[in-house]
């Protein structure tokens, strides 16, 4: 039996549990473009790659060919404190809406962290135990990723650095305070403890910092200090790997009960939980399997998918990372302090990016305040107060729901619910006071960032 023909099935344990994660770009025809050196503008190497990523990383990272991926053991009992996570049957919310739409929710938010992040985390802290690494680096945004992998490096004995982007870093003080707790330190982004990070401060006075300027600075520490290097929480496609867990676990129990799901939704910033969410749906999908109209979701003041350029560009602010070919708002561009710390990121996962421009996926985004209407009715009627993140993939099921409603379409819908908005209260005060805004960037802004593109042949 060739490898792409064995059935995700064998790569499960009897609770349903993962034990291999599954390689989407093994099934892509047309894969995603390579990581380009900046300065030489060619392929990056895994000699390029080593003294930023962890060996093991780097390897998953090139693989496009290998289509499933053993899970370490020691990950793998790791995973068993939280998973299988729950996939739930949103009666109450159909109910309430009055449709004919089924809606199922994947809950990722049944762990300390809060959030599905910890599925990649303590893989990329276990290679980095494994080559005898004395810390990591990393950057946060809504501060997730940086609660979670502190939790990692914990478990695993390791030194963990933490760049929060400083508008989340002022406005969860609780999230800063979990990592601390973990044995983190945390350093709000744009900092003086960083040549980039002094430059960015020079160049934007004030500036509330975005994911790009934390992972300058995260990627520059790393690289100056021996024994560590840099984790990413999202966009790469070792992360993607990571989070198909997620997709797996969905999919055995939707297959279970004979469940096909018409529309796949998640939310989207860097990718990594969409990625995830989609990952063994998309492989029938690019395999002529099956077929799923799958939706990303994002915020319309950082709109990479719906108002980007799919072109090659820095990861980072700083300009100091890897180029990659994605879809981008420029990594100049720094978006508006809204509360969806996690999805405040310039670009979009190379994997995801390929995907969107070949057809195989759409895209949508959605205003501030109207994410934060369908949170709180969300909260009120299924009894889980959503992450904002998760809450844009709510906004879009709840709209889908009533479309067919409308139409009388029988669809059943499954989206990602990412994570618990425990830490998110200020936010939530925000739009019970009515103080919350909209910001939307202007053609403008965004072809003024889109100008700085770096010019590659």
């Amino acid at each position: 039996m060739s490898e792409n023909k064995i059935p995700y099935k064998i790569y499960l344990e009897e609770n349903e549990m993962p034990t291999a994660w599954y390689n989407l770009r093994a099934d892509m025809k047309n894969k995603p473009a390579p990581l380009l050196n900046p300065g030489t503008g060619q392929p990056l190497t895994a000699e390029e790659l080593a003294p930023i990523f962890c060996e093991e990383l780097v390897a998953q990272e090139l693989d496009d060919t290998t289509h499933y991926i053993e899970i370490p053991e020691d990950i793998r009992n790791f995973y068993k404190m939280y998973r299988p996570s729950p996939l739930v049957r949103a009666y109450c919310l159909e109910e309430k809406l009055q449709t004919p739409a089924k809606i199922y929710y994947k809950f990722e938010g049944n762990n300390t962290s809060g959030s599905h992040k910890l599925n990649s985390a303590i893989a990329q802290a276990y290679y980095a135990k494994k080559q005898g690494l004395k810390g990591v680096t990393t950057e946060t945004g809504a501060g997730q990723w940086g609660t979670a992998l502190s939790m990692a490096c914990s478990y695993f004995g390791l030194d963990c650095k933490v760049y929060m982007v400083k508008v989340s870093y002022e406005q969860k003080p609780f999230r800063r305070e979990v990592m601390r707790t973990y044995g983190a330190s945390v350093v709000p982004s744009p900092s003086e403890t960083t040549e980039v990070g002094k430059k960015i401060l020079a160049e934007h006075p004030g500036t509330t910092g975005s994911l790009g300027c934390a992972i300058s600075e995260a990627v520059e520490v790393a690289t100056k200090n021996p024994g560590y290097r840099y984790v990413l929480g999202s966009v790469l496609n070792q992360v993607l790997l990571h989070q198909s867990v997620i997709g797996l676990e969905t999919k055995a129990a939707l297959d279970k009960y004979d469940i096909h799901p018409d529309i796949i939704i998640g939310c989207a910033g860097g990718g990594s939980n969409l990625g995830g969410l989609i990952a063994p749906f998309m492989g029938e999908k690019l395999r002529g399997e099956a077929d799923y109209r799958i939706i990303a979701v994002e915020p319309a003041s950082c709109p990479s998918f719906t108002r980007g350029t799919f072109a090659y560009d820095f990861c980072d602010t700083g300009m100091i990372c890897p180029l990659a070919k994605m879809y981008t708002l420029g990594s100049s561009f720094i978006p508006s302090a809204n509360h969806a710390g996690g999805l405040r990121f310039h670009g979009m996962s190379t994997t995801l990016s390929q995907l969107y421009h070949d057809g195989y996926m759409e895209a949508v985004s959605v205003e501030q305040t109207s994410v934060f209407e369908a949170a709180e009715q969300f909260a009120r009627i299924e009894g889980i107060l959503p992450a904002p993140e998760s809450s844009h993939a709510i906004r879009a099921a709840i709209d889908e729901a009533i479309r067919c409603r409308e139409t009388g379409e029988e669809k059943t819908i499954v989206f990602g619910l990412t994570g618990t908005g425990y830490f998110d209260l200020v936010a939530y005060q925000k739009y019970n006071d009515g103080e919350m805004s909209d910001v939307i960037p202007t053609d403008e802004d965004i072809a003024a960032s889109i100008a700085k593109l770096p010019q590659i042949g």
